[in-house]
């Protein structure tokens, strides 16, 4: 991955961008040598964001199995008929 000052980043968004979109890779951007944001392509950012999606729904139904808060197919299905008619 590469590492740019906030500096840089300042005085050189066009270029960290268009090497941003060539290359793909992540930017970590750093202040006062700490990390300070990433800097990441819309396609890559919007993937990842669907992806958490993804596993927060997981989460919520694997919480949902630990605190039984589940039903048999058949409840399911006489529970969701007036959506499912």
């Amino acid at each position: 991955m590469k590492t740019e000052l906030v500096t840089t980043l300042k005085r050189q968004a066009t270029r960290l961008i268009a090497d941003l979109r060539d290359s793909g890779e992540p930017v970590l951007i750093t202040e006062h040598g700490r990390p300070a944001a990433y800097l990441v392509d819309v396609d890559a950012y919007e993937f990842l964001q669907h992806r958490v999606q993804i596993l927060e729904g997981i989460a919520r139904g694997e919480r949902a199995i630990l605190e039984n808060r589940t039903f048999s197919g058949g409840e399911a299905r006489k529970r969701m008929k007036k959506w499912l008619a």
